[in-house]
């Protein structure tokens, strides 16, 4: 896939760079699949805001992707790549021997046609799905589980993966793309290949209607609130409150480390890399 961009016609399609959907399928997704999706708009159970400035937005239908891929020893034929609303890789559609369809997380490189496999006997080929164990140190994967059986949580967004940098007995070294080194059991499925998409980071929205068409709402600063609704708000003239940056709730906004997970302390092997100043 390509990037897209447009004639200055207009302010807006001056910056618009999209991505060429050119090759997906055009049609509605599998119907048997799909369910709807209500909008949560940004309200918990009990209707407050919890995550702010989302609402609106285009319908969608949420596409019930398969992140186990428990259905081992036979082939799948992939019959089409589709675009999803709900991630930013593409998605496609396998059918097996058996004539059941599933969704999948589409990798780069594969087509439709290709024959896939989950399973320990399974191929090293880009769409099979193996445990840690079976797959060879430095092959990139995605779709990770953390937990055998608990299905694929780690590399799921466009262009992303990570690689299997080692084996400490029972567990797998997994490096990640933020520079985190991470013990996984090895009896943990992955799948082979990098995910779709990977020009994703490079869109430029173009005007503020297409980021309302992605459910996205206008972001108002802290500073120009008053101080009954922002820590930031109040003072005379342009004023940061007197303070250093923090949420609306009062959480420091400049890297403090709010991790509180000492369960898992023990898998990770060597922390992310601190980002330079």
């Amino acid at each position: 896939m390509a990037l897209k961009s447009f004639k200055p016609y207009t302010k807006s399609t001056r910056g618009t760079i999209l991505i060429d959907r050119t090759g997906l399928w055009k049609g509605k997704p599998y119907k048997s699949l799909t369910f709807v999706k209500n909008a949560s708009k940004g309200r918990n159970n009990l209707g407050r805001i919890t995550s702010r400035n989302h609402g609106g937005g285009h319908k969608q239908k949420y596409r019930q992707i398969d992140f186990y891929r428990r259905k081992f020893d036979t082939f799948a034929e992939v019959e089409r790549i589709e675009y999803d609303p709900n991630r930013t890789c593409y998605i496609m559609l396998v059918k097996f021997e058996d004539n059941q369809k599933f969704y999948y997380l589409a990798p780069q490189g594969i087509k439709v046609g290709d024959k896939i496999k989950n399973g320990s006997n399974a191929e090293i080929k880009v769409g099979n799905c193996l445990p840690l164990q079976n797959i060879p140190v430095g092959i990139d994967v995605h779709n990770v589980e953390l937990q055998p059986g608990a299905g694929g949580k780690i590399a799921r967004s466009a262009g992303t993966s990570v690689t299997i940098s080692g084996i400490d007995g029972n567990y797998s070294l997994i490096k990640m793309t933020s520079g985190e080194v991470r013990k996984i059991d090895s009896r943990s499925m992955a799948t082979i290949g990098v995910l779709s998409n990977p020009d994703k980071k490079n869109i430029k929205i173009g005007k503020a209607g297409r980021s309302r068409w992605l459910g996205r709402r206008p972001h108002t600063r802290g500073v120009v609130m008053n101080p009954v609704d922002h820590p930031h708000g109040g003072g005379e003239g342009k004023s940061a409150g007197g303070r250093h940056p923090v949420s609306p709730q009062g959480q420091s906004a400049k890297g403090l480390k709010t991790r509180n997970n000492k369960r898992t302390e023990k898998f990770i092997v060597r922390r992310r890399k601190k980002k330079r100043a």
